[in-house]
Parts: structure tokens; sequence; C-alpha cells
């Protein structure tokens, strides 16, 4: 199973395009809603989610997906529920993807330390010990990060890449005309 948290504030298509590119590929993929079953998203489109924090389990757990937005990052990082998830999938060596403002939340955690990662512009400084770079997607070991929401579609692949493989995230691209 795979999570993707959303908070009041989150980048709504941050969230919504890995989830379609991950269903696409028959993953199973659940929106966990941070303290509520309808989430508003930073564009102030409201999202049903699939489940609430305290329905979420980690029974089955592969992947735990975070998007980025404002103030969505500041309330994913403030949820006890999406910590915990977090450091279950670290000591687990689960597949953690943050994107825009998110991988914050990681770096805050010194989950980046040596590795590369990146970041919306200005958010640099938050991703402790972290070998930072301008790219729109960085894959290192069983973490990926994204620059923003230009970079949905790319997260989106590298995650399901991660998840699967790449034969089947390149598939995906030809079936959905991406390429």
């Amino acid at each position: 199973m795979v999570y993707i948290f959303l908070a009041e504030g989150f980048e709504e298509c941050e969230a919504l395009v890995p989830l379609d590119i991950l269903r696409r590929a028959d993953i199973k993929v659940k929106t966990v809603g941070i303290g509520a079953k309808v989430i508003e998203g930073s564009h102030k489109i409201k999202i049903e989610c699939d489940l609430i924090d305290t329905e979420a389990t980690t029974e089955n757990l592969e992947a735990v997906i975070l998007p980025g937005g404002m103030p969505g990052t500041i309330n994913l990082e403030k949820s006890e529920t999406v910590q915990n998830f977090i450091d279950f999938a670290d000591k687990e060596k689960l597949l953690l993807a943050a994107i825009c403002a998110a991988p914050s939340i990681l770096g805050h955690k010194n989950l980046l330390v040596g590795k590369k990662a990146t970041c919306f512009c200005g958010f640099e400084k938050e991703l402790l010990g972290a070998v930072v770079s301008q790219e729109k997607v960085e894959v290192c070991e069983n973490i990926v990060t994204a620059y923003g929401a230009g970079a949905a579609f790319e997260f989106g692949f590298a995650i399901l890449e991660k998840l699967k493989s790449k034969e089947c995230a390149e598939l995906l691209k030809k079936q959905m005309r991406y390429i």
C-alpha cells in the first residue's frame, strides 16, 4: 500500500498527478486526510480522501508520499501521524517521496544527510546535510524528491519506477503520450 498524505493547503497537482500515475499502473495507493476526510488544497480544490489519518495502518505499507504546497507542508510536518509513518518507512527502508517544500520535512528529520535531494527554491537550507541539486527529480536510495508542481509527472514516474520498474514507467509514459 502507498499512502499520499494530504493536509490543508497541499499543492493539488503534486498529489493528484502521482496518484493518477500510480493507479494507472495498478499500484494500491490511498489518499490520507490529516484530521478530516475532505481536505482543501492551496488552490481551493477540495479532495475527498480515501482514509483519515486515524484509519491509516503500516500493514503492507510500501511507500509514503508527501506533496508540498503551503501551508500544506507545515500542516504535514505538524502531524504526529505523518511523523510516525515517516519514521516507520525510514526504519523499514521503504520508499519516501516528497515534492516542492515537503522535502524540508525529511531534511528536518536528518533523513537526507549525504543524499542528493531537490526542493522548491528557497527551501534548500531546510534539506539538512543533503547534497542539494537543481534537478527536477532526484532519486537517492529509498528517497525521491522533486522541485515543485512543474515536476509532478516526473515525480510520479520516478516513484513508479522505484515501486515497479523502469520498463513499467516507460510503457505508461507512452500510453499517456507523455513521450
